[in-house]
């Protein structure tokens, strides 16, 4: 497995910005599709955002579609989460988490490996 390091979380008021970061070490970072996830308390594990293992092709929750953005460096073995326009509905703990596969997997299952979690706080 990778090991996965997120960080960038804090308080921000709503209409904010952040930028999360995740730096990956231990295994080929170019290897794995990268994934956001998000969850808030009381509430299940939610996808965010997905990265293909070449940074060419990106898949967002309807949720945060045309306001976060993820990329990632292969040659920094990092994967970010720019999100702009926050809502205090994105407060969360957010995840990032690394598969083998080619495609962008949805679901926490199908991701080996995460990061443990950076707190993202809006105030309204």
């Amino acid at each position: 497995q990778v090991q996965l390091v997120e960080s960038g979380g804090g308080l921000v008021q709503a209409g904010g910005s952040l930028r999360l970061s995740c730096v990956a070490s231990g295994r080929t970072f170019s290897n794995y599709a990268m994934a956001w996830f998000r969850q808030a308390p009381g509430k299940e594990r939610e996808f965010v955002a997905g990265v293909r293992r070449s940074g060419v092709g990106t898949y967002y929750a309807d949720s945060v579609k045309g306001r976060f953005t993820i990329s990632r460096d292969n040659a920094k073995n990092t994967v970010y989460l720019q999100m702009n326009s926050l809502k205090p509905e994105d407060t969360a703990v957010y995840y990032c988490a690394a598969d083998e596969g080619w495609g962008i997997p949805r679901r926490p299952a199908d991701f080996g490996s995460w990061g443990q979690g950076t707190q993202v706080t809006v105030s309204s």
